[in-house]
């Protein structure tokens, strides 16, 4: 069974940073991309980072150059650090697992954060 456990989120004021991990489990971790997409209330679900099996990493162009994406394969876990957060910014983010970047079967529960101005 896939799992993926998110955290690191929390409350942060304007321009601050925060790094989330993902502990991943029940795949090879490997052989799959993994990223993270974050929804907020009202708003459509945004894919704004992956890491593709082959070393690639992708953004969306609203977070390039403040968020990176990284992983410890060692560790199961990929990891996501957010600086320069902005408000809209705010969102519930979740780490996801497929083969290929972007179309997620699997994603974890979320973890919150919040970024105030």
């Amino acid at each position: 069974e896939v799992q993926l456990v998110e955290s690191g989120g929390g409350l942060v004021q304007a321009g601050g940073s925060l790094r989330l991990s993902c502990a991943a489990s029940g795949f090879t971790f490997d052989d799959y991309a993994t990223g993270w997409f974050r929804q907020a209330p009202g708003k459509e679900r945004e894919g704004i980072a992956c890491l593709s099996s082959d070393g690639g990493k992708y953004y969306a162009d609203s977070v390039k150059g403040r968020f990176t994406i990284s992983s410890d394969n060692a560790k199961n876990t990929v990891y996501l650090q957010m600086n320069s957060l902005k408000p809209e910014d705010t969102a519930t983010y979740h780490c996801a697992a497929d083969w290929g970047c972007w179309e997620w079967d699997y994603w974890g529960q979320g973890t919150q954060v919040t970024v105030s101005s």
